[in-house]
């Protein structure tokens, strides 16, 4: 699929959520006034406002495309780039301040497009970007009566020193820097009011959008998605939830030698405010400028702290946008905000491990297309060859397919995506009949996520030897030196055998190194 043409995509599903939009609209048509938000930003929380709000965007859109072609095809060839730049920043600035606005599930959805950026113009991706942690924050009395609210007082009897300007302000909440009583650095993550409601008005128009997916998608089936989807997004409001993730974490990686994950203030702490350790470190933006070899060993942090997570703690952040990282030299890593995060069965895990055994090590693909019909990913007795199933869902492993150095950069991440979506290429029929069970809804992001930030990195590593170390069935020798590190370090915390349920019985006890 050519770059227009994949765009033509993309504006489909935008499509389909305006339309979607409408929908909702034209059910409820009486709109619900706002719930109190940030001053002079009032947080629009009903779904017809949350809706009439995105197809107002899709309307001026719309009529300022117009408006621009009609102004370009009058306006002499020398003046015409220029006419297009200013454009795009214009559309770029107002679609992210919408989302910004907005917050909720459609600004969660503005920031994964800004690093999913694969047919998006580069002004609106680096406007998008600004969403990862430059929302429009709430004021600081607001912020100061949520936290009174939670935790019984106002910050400044809580807290020794407390910063009414957040650091950082998101899709869920903002972030204050404080210190506490007994002189601890903390960051506090107050919840934007009435944050919940908008989410939820997101939802309902989500099942009407992923049921207009299943139009493109025969073989999707919406509501296990929309299900898993709603799911993670209301864990995500309640902050003891995300406080529970958060120290299973911090519990799992303590004193590891560079994945650091903050501890959390469980006193400090309620449904709509969370207290923990302050991360330091630069923002990942920063470290884009790094040399070579410090870009290499932060992107091979983020990739051990992925796959180690999810075959040792059986469980992931499902958001791993880059403004969730701290970053220093070195290669040592603070993860942050674990409120969206999967807990895997060992039975998910183990069909995780099935799939890369098929398809890495073995190369079977009779075998591989068991495993995958068995997950739901296929229906049984489609009209593909074993070899066709095999080279489309190929695109998720080629970075451990061979045992040597490989770059991940802007192309290999832009043709990840392309395999991943393109319907009209040489495997579009596969795309189309296939479905994305709950495990694999997380799973999916996940793995284009990571791809996504490593490209952000220009980073290099052999990708294979490194994931043969955090692949519990192969359990190899260190192959870098962050793996010597991290060998040391398991050795002392978590001695003895793997966990158990890990491995598929099929896998159990072959030998994988070499193959």
């Amino acid at each position: 699929m050519t770059r227009p043409a994949l765009r033509r995509r993309v504006g489909w599903v935008v499509g389909a959520a305006l339309g979607a939009a409408a929908l909702a609209v034209g059910r409820r048509r009486r709109t619900a006034p706002a719930s109190p938000g940030p001053a002079g930003l009032p947080l629009r929380t009903s779904r017809p406002a949350r809706t009439v709000e995105l197809a107002r965007l899709g309307v001026a859109t719309a009529g300022a495309e117009a408006a621009h072609r009609a102004r370009r095809a009058v306006t002499p060839v020398g003046r015409r780039e220029h006419l297009d730049m200013t454009h795009a920043l214009r559309t770029a600035a107002s679609v992210a301040d919408t989302l910004g606005h907005l917050r909720g599930a459609l600004m969660k959805l503005g920031q994964m497009a800004s690093y999913l950026d694969e047919g998006l113009p580069e002004p609106l991706r680096v406007a998008l970007a600004g969403l990862q942690e430059g929302a429009p924050p709430m004021t600081a009395e607001l912020a100061a009566s949520v936290v009174e609210a939670e935790l019984g007082a106002p910050p400044w009897r809580l807290f020794a020193r407390w910063d009414p300007l957040p650091v950082a302000a998101a899709s869920i909440g903002q972030v204050h820097r404080a210190v506490t009583l007994d002189g601890r650095d903390v960051a506090v993550k107050v919840q934007y009011p009435g944050v919940d409601e908008a989410i939820r008005a997101d939802l309902g128009t989500a099942g009407t959008l992923f049921r207009g997916l299943s139009h493109l998608y025969p073989g999707l089936d919406p509501g296990p998605l929309v299900d898993e989807l709603s799911d993670r997004l209301r864990e995500e409001l309640d902050y003891r939830h995300e406080a529970d993730n958060q120290q299973l974490f911090a519990d799992f990686y303590a004193d590891h030698p560079f994945i650091a994950v903050p501890a959390v203030v469980p006193e400090l702490s309620a449904g709509r405010v969370l207290t923990s350790e302050w991360a330091p470190g630069v923002r990942f933006e920063e470290a884009l400028d790094w040399p070579a070899e410090d870009r290499d060993r932060v992107a091979e942090t983020i990739f051990r702290f992925v796959f180690r997570s999810i075959y040792r703690v059986h469980a992931f952040n499902g958001d791993p946008h880059p403004g969730n990282y701290r970053v220093e030299r070195g290669g040592r890593v603070w993860f942050l905000d674990f409120g969206l995060v999967k807990r895997f069965e060992p039975a998910e895990t183990a069909t995780f491990a099935s799939m890369i055994q098929s398809i890495v090590l073995e190369r079977d693909p009779v075998r591989f297309r068991q495993v995958v019909e068995d997950a739901g990913l296929l229906a049984r007795g489609l009209p593909f060859t074993d070899a066709d199933i095999a080279a489309y869902f190929s695109a998720f492993y080629e970075l451990v397919r061979e045992p040597e150095p490989r770059l991940v950069d802007a192309a290999y991440a832009s043709e990840l995506v392309r395999r991943t979506f393109d319907a009209s290429g040489p495997h579009g029929g596969i795309l189309n009949a296939a479905n994305i069970p709950p495990p694999f809804v997380i799973i999916q992001r996940i793995n284009l996520g990571l791809v996504a930030v490593l490209a952000r990195l220009g980073a290099t590593a052999n990708w294979r030897l490194i994931a043969e170390e955090l692949w519990p069935w192969v359990s190899g020798p260190p192959a870098t030196p962050l793996g010597e590190q991290e060998a040391q370090w398991l050795a002392v915390h978590h001695p003895g055998p793997r966990p158990d349920g890990v491995l598929d019985p099929v896998i159990q006890g072959r030998s994988t190194r070499g193959a």
